[in-house]
């Protein structure tokens, strides 16, 4: 989970119920399979006393932000969304280090082509344009 960020701040309230979310967040960040997956990524927690809502904020590899709000989303939420964004990271260097133009354009020709394949995604894909 930590492979693509290079820094998390966690901060929360303990007596907050609405904390539970960031607090088990924070246990994921500190397992060893995650700090394992990128020991340089900086972890810091700042611990609250006010009535703030639980804050979760990342810093990805290549410099964008993200931040959640402990109260609304579950932990599972707050995971997918770092793993989609972590993925599409990811993809963008593999791209980049074999010199292929990041993103990808598809001729329109090769598009029209998908159309008439069996692969409905590509069809829907293609409608949503």
């Amino acid at each position: 989970m930590l492979k693509q960020l290079s820094k998390v701040k966690i901060e929360f309230n303990a007596l907050d119920a609405r904390s539970a979310s960031a607090l088990e967040f924070l246990a994921q960040c500190n397992s060893k399979k995650s700090k394992a997956s990128n020991p340089k990524c900086e972890i810091s927690v700042k611990r609250r006393t006010d009535k703030t809502p639980p804050l979760i904020s990342v810093t990805y590899t290549n410099g964008k932000e993200d931040s959640f709000d402990g109260s609304k989303l579950s932990t599972q939420e707050i995971r997918k969304s770092i793993v989609k964004k972590s993925e599409a990271i990811e993809t963008e260097e593999m791209f980049k280090e074999a010199g292929i133009p990041w993103p990808v354009i598809i001729p329109l020709e090769e598009v029209e082509e998908a159309k008439s394949t069996p692969f409905r995604f590509i069809k829907e894909i293609v409608r949503k344009s």
